[in-house]
C-alpha cells in the first residue's frame, strides 16, 4: 500500500482576516442623482415626502444610515434616492437634509431645555384663536408670536367663533405689532384667509377646541383623505398627534401648503431671550445696541436706561408693544397651569 503525500504546504492555508485588517473608509456616496422632495409627515421612523413639492408624487422614505440621528421634521427639504416610484410597499431613502430657512420651536415649559421643532421652512404662522368656548388667551397668542418672530415666521392672528363675542378688546392687546388679523368663523367667507395663505407654507397652531380642524377641512376639502395618505406613510395609520402638511387646492407648481399641528396646551419659550425677540424687528434692532449690558428691555424699574425708551413716533409705539410682549413671555418664569391665561 502506497502512502499518499499531500501536495499542499503552509502557503496554501487560507487565513481568515481579522477585525481591522481592511481599513474602513469614511467616504460616503455623493448621491449626485438624488431627487428633491419635501417632508409632509412623520410616523414611527418613516417619513412621508412629495417629490418636487408635487402632492401627486408621494413617497414613503426612511433615513439613510449615514445621517445617523439627524432630526427630520415636516417642512424639511430633503434629497432622496432609491425607488422613487411611490408604489405601495416601496421605500426610498433620505440622504440629505437642506439647511432650514425658518424653524418654529417650542419647549414643554419655560424650564425645559429640550427644544421641539414643530415645523421647518414655514414662512407664516396662523395662530387660530376662538373668541369663546374656549375663551381666548392672550398669553398663548403672545407666546406664539414670540416663537414666530424668533423663528423667522410672519404671524397672522386668525379668529374663530367671532359671532359669540366681540373680538375688539382681545385684539387691542396686540396693537402696535403690525399683526394681520382675519376672521374664520363657520359663517365667515374664507376669501381673505385663502388670499393670505396662497403662495406660502403656513403652519397652523391653536388650543384644542378652537376650531382649527374645522378650518383645515374648509381650506382643504379633501383633508381627511389627504391626511390619511400622508400621515400614515404607508402604514394605514391616521396620526392625529403629529404635524402633517396638506396642499391647498390649486393647479400647477409650486403649491401652497398648510401644516396642521396637534392642539397644544402650552407653549414653552425656554430657548427665547429678550434680545431674540427685539432683534426680529428691524426698526428696534439698532436701538438696543445702545442698551447697557444685561438689559432685559423691560423698562423701569428693572432697566431704567433701556434705549427703547428713547425712540419716538411709530418706533416708540412698536417698542412699547414689543415690551408688553417681553413682559408677558419673559424668560426664567415657570409656565402656568394649562388652564391659565399664560398657557
Amino acid at each position: 500500500m502506497t502512502r499518499r503525500t499531500s501536495s499542499y504546504d503552509e502557503s496554501d492555508v487560507r487565513i481568515r482576516p481579522g477585525k481591522g485588517t481592511r481599513p474602513r473608509t469614511k467616504q460616503r456616496p455623493s448621491h449626485d442623482d438624488a431627487a428633491d422632495a419635501m417632508v409632509v409627515s412623520v410616523d414611527r421612523g418613516r417619513w412621508g415626502c412629495v417629490l418636487g413639492g408635487d402632492p401627486d408624487r408621494p413617497l414613503v422614505t426612511m433615513r439613510a444610515r449615514e445621517l445617523g440621528r439627524t432630526p427630520i421634521v415636516v417642512g424639511d427639504n430633503v434629497s432622496v434616492v432609491g425607488d422613487l416610484s411611490g408604489t405601495p410597499d416601496t421605500l426610498a431613502r433620505i440622504v440629505r437634509v437642506a439647511d432650514r430657512a425658518t424653524v418654529l420651536r417650542r419647549t414643554a415649559d419655560d424650564t425645559d431645555p429640550y427644544e421641539r421643532i414643530v415645523v421647518a421652512n414655514a414662512d407664516q404662522l396662523l395662530i387660530v384663536t376662538a373668541m369663546a368656548d374656549p375663551p381666548p388667551r392672550t398669553g398663548f397668542v403672545e407666546r406664539a408670536l414670540a416663537a414666530a418672530y424668533v423663528g423667522g415666521l410672519s404671524p397672522i392672528l386668525c379668529l374663530t367663533k367671532s359671532d359669540l363675542a366681540d373680538p375688539a378688546e382681545f385684539t387691542a392687546a396686540f396693537a402696535g405689532l403690525g399683526l394681520p388679523i382675519v376672521r374664520a368663523g363657520r359663517d365667515d367667507p374664507l376669501d381673505e384667509v385663502l388670499a393670505m395663505l396662497t403662495g406660502h407654507l403656513t403652519a397652523l397652531i391653536g388650543h384644542s377646541g378652537v376650531g382649527k380642524s374645522t378650518l383645515v377641512n374648509r381650506l382643504v376639502p379633501e383633508a381627511d383623505r389627504a391626511t390619511g395618505v400622508v400621515s400614515g406613510v404607508g402604514k394605514g395609520r391616521h396620526t392625529s398627534t403629529q404635524s402633517v402638511a396638506l396642499p391647498l387646492p390649486g393647479d400647477g407648481l409650486p403649491r401652497s401648503w398648510v401644516v396642521d399641528t396637534p392642539g397644544i396646551r402650552s407653549f414653552g419659550l425656554a430657548h427665547v431671550t429678550p434680545d431674540d425677540i427685539v432683534d426680529a424687528f428691524d426698526d428696534l434692532h439698532d436701538a438696543i445696541e445702545h442698551c447697557p449690558r444685561g438689559c432685559t428691555h423691560l423698562g423701569p424699574p428693572a432697566d431704567p436706561e433701556c434705549a427703547l425708551d428713547e425712540l419716538e413716533g411709530n418706533s416708540h409705539r412698536r417698542a412699547m408693544a414689543v415690551r408688553r410682549l417681553l413682559i408677558a413671555v419673559r424668560p426664567n418664569v415657570s409656565a402656568a397651569e394649562p388652564d391659565s391665561d399664560t398657557s
